[in-house]
């Protein structure tokens, strides 16, 4: 059963007054905007323990220190893939003996959650500049250019083997820093080399490479499909 919404001591203070001067349940209610078996419970508390602030509660201590949970958040703030094993082992060196689980609670409730990282291509510095400059050169270009650009790219598909899951902690809207991603390479064993193409109307040609990519395979791949992509896709290009 879920816990109900605690009621603020200065609501519950308001309740008492109004009560004490002569009011009753639904009067108060009414006024207020209360449940009437709230305002009747705030009532019974005040006549019973002659108070309506909360009392101590019965239950097992937090075994999570403040200092412990400071250094969870700690260490999964300086490596967002740490495990929570890793992270009950930390607190073991501390005296704090606590189940992996609570760990993971206790990072939910401070907005950590783990997640599967994003994957995004490694780029250098220099592919980095070039894609933010070519971003900014194309800024406002019109609708009419974009529909008629025609994309191409190669990249090699891995056909064997899997890359291994691993969960981060992060907070929310963090997935694309960069410590929360993992970089990822064009290359792997057994895998096949392919060229494609692209524009606003839809795919062009897909070209299957064999051997090793030169620039004569290259140039042979941009001549048998680039033209046919163009008119497939009803560009209005001039290629020279």
């Amino acid at each position: 059963m879920p816990r109900s919404k605690e009621i603020q001591e200065q609501m519950r203070t308001e309740v008492t007054e109004i009560y004490q001067s002569g009011k009753g349940y639904k009067a108060i209610s009414k006024a207020l905007g209360l449940q009437r078996t709230t305002v009747r419970a705030i009532i019974h508390k005040l006549q019973k323990h002659g108070a309506v602030v909360n009392l101590p509660r019965s239950g097992r201590p937090t075994k999570i220190t403040p200092r412990a949970q400071r250094r969870l958040i700690r260490e999964v703030t300086k490596d967002p893939r740490t495990t929570s094993k890793e992270l009950q082992a930390s607190l073991a060196s501390i005296k704090v003996s606590v189940h992996d689980s609570t760990i993971r609670k206790r990072l939910g409730k401070n907005g950590l959650h783990g997640r599967f990282p994003r994957r995004r291509p490694l780029l250098s510095k220099k592919n980095i500049r070039a894609r933010l400059n070519f971003a900014k050169k194309h800024l406002n270009d019109c609708q009419d250019f974009w529909e008629n650009t025609l994309w191409t790219d190669e990249t090699k598909v891995e056909l064997f083997g899997r890359q291994m899951s691993h969960y981060i902690w992060r907070k929310r809207n963090t997935a694309f820093q960069k410590k929360n991603i993992i970089p990822t390479v064009k290359y792997g064993g057994g895998s096949v080399m392919v060229w494609g193409c692209f524009a606003a109307s839809g795919p062009g040609r897909l070209a299957v490479i064999d051997g090793t990519m030169n620039s004569t395979v290259y140039q042979k791949i941009l001549k048998e499909n680039v033209r046919p992509s163009v008119r497939q896709s009803a560009l209005d290009l001039r290629l020279g």
